[in-house]
């Protein structure tokens, strides 16, 4: 028999339902304000008390409506935050599945696909997904069932708010933890981002693609290309982002696709460029044009990327040797249509001379003395000091050091050889083509003192 206490708590939340059944919208707002602002924060069991053990009761009055009304595009905010109560609250588990059976997760990911709901909406359906994904492993595998990954990652292409969109980066990390079923499924959503039109999605895919890659362990290689084609951004942010994930991919067997991909990307496609010359000859504003050309932006990024490699790791700057980069990169510092391929292509060159003997002999041949020293003394600020036929003798530069290398037979194991850096002890070692030098100058002396002794008697 229950007491005088209980029947009262009875009485209230049955009156308290009995208002919200009857309630208006403008009624049954003031009353989720009420609730929100009496109950943020509560524990289950205290949500419990509060309503007299029947807090399920008004849980699935919440639910019912949402299903009735997100459709119709009223405001949801109040009406999500309000299960997001229930929801997150300590030892909470009963609610969250009496949420899903009613199809929660479908909903919730409905709303981010309609156009006419509000964003701050869809922000708190992502912050309950939020709440549902940090509940558990079949939780995850639930909303990754629902075609969840495919819904989050195009709201996050389209969503037109950062805050809203660091919300959902949040989700698609928490998908990437503890889903070992789903993993794979959130890496390649997270590749379908890097094409889209958003620089904050872009940047957010790229940071959380670096996590995906190191949980995964494994590459997709639709990654290399598309990695690469975030290059061409004007947004540093998202360019530094895709060097950073760039840096990563080079420990995994993309390797050798993503340097050859790098080099290329030193000189534009023949098409592009001629393109490009028609459309500069019919068109004064030159600098406007070139400025925001994405394949010279893209160049310029290519030759910051590689010099950025090649710094982290010399064995990758070794290998680039053999994909001829000096002389891309050469040829990228021609490039009078855009100054900032010209300077980071002069900087990239300038690491690759100080680092390898065989790329200063090159390159000073190629250049000449006064373009050499020129090249030296400023390589930040040469694109400002070179001349038309200088910049001509660069773009049509014939460089291979990959022949030079593969002449003298040697192979990646053998480069220490003549591998110079001011940094390194230079007292250690002396380069083979140091030692080349010295044979043929030695075999020309030999040759010489006969020739001299004849042209003696002769006279």
């Amino acid at each position: 028999m229950t007491s005088i206490k209980e029947q009262a708590a009875i009485s209230r939340l049955l009156s308290f339902l009995q208002d919200w059944d009857n309630a208006g919208k403008v009624a049954r707002s003031n009353i989720l304000n009420n609730f929100i602002e009496a109950n943020q924060g509560k524990t289950a069991p205290e949500l419990e008390q509060e309503f007299s053990q029947g807090a399920s009761l008004f849980l699935v009055r919440l639910t019912t409506w949402l299903r009735l009304t997100y459709m119709t595009g009223s405001p949801l905010d109040k009406l999500l935050r309000s299960i997001g109560i229930f929801l997150s609250a300590v030892s909470s588990n009963r609610y969250l599945i009496e949420f899903l059976e009613v199809g929660g997760v479908l909903t919730l990911l409905e709303i981010l696909a309609l156009n006419k709901i509000k964003e701050e909406d869809k922000k708190e359906s992502i912050k309950l997904l939020q709440v549902i994904a940090n509940s558990g492993r079949k939780y995850k595998e639930l909303i990754c069932e629902s075609y969840g990954v495919r819904s989050i990652a195009e709201f996050l292409a389209k969503s037109k708010s950062e805050e809203t969109q660091e919300e959902v980066q949040v989700l698609l990390d928490s998908l990437i933890h503890g889903n070992p079923k789903y993993q794979n499924q959130v890496y390649k959503g997270l590749i379908a981002l890097l094409p889209c039109a958003s620089p904050k999605a872009q940047q957010l895919a790229l940071q959380t693609l670096r996590t995906a890659q190191s949980i995964i362990g494994t590459t997709h290689p639709s990654i290399v290309d598309c990695v690469l084609k975030v290059l061409c951004t004007m947004h540093l942010e998202v360019q530094y982002e895709a060097i950073e994930l760039i840096k990563d991919l080079v420990n995994y067997d993309v390797r050798p696709a993503l340097l050859k991909g790098l080099v290329a990307l030193l000189i534009p496609p023949f098409k592009e460029t001629r393109k490009l010359h028609s459309e500069i000859v019919s068109d004064s504003s030159v600098l406007q044009l070139t400025a925001h050309l994405p394949l010279f932006l893209q160049q310029a990024a290519a030759a910051k990327a590689i010099r950025i490699l090649a710094r982290h790791n010399t064995t990758l700057a070794e290998e680039m040797l053999h994909l001829r980069v000096v002389h891309s990169l050469m040829a990228a510092m021609g490039n009078t249509d855009h100054s900032n391929s010209q300077r980071q292509a002069s900087l990239t060159l300038k690491y690759f001379v100080e680092l390898f003997q065989v790329v200063e002999e090159h390159v000073r041949k190629t250049m000449g003395e006064e373009l050499y020293k020129l090249f030296l003394s400023n390589a930040e600020n040469l694109y400002m000091k070179i001349d038309s036929i200088q910049a001509d003798i660069l773009a049509a530069n014939k460089v291979n050091v990959a022949r030079a290398l593969h002449l003298s037979g040697l192979s990646y194991s053998d480069m220490s050889f003549y591998v110079g850096h001011p940094n390194e002890d230079q007292g250690a070692y002396s380069t083979h083509f140091q030692k080349e030098d010295v044979e043929e100058k030695e075999e020309e002396a030999g040759k010489g003192a006969p020739e001299a002794s004849q042209e003696a008697e002769a006279m």
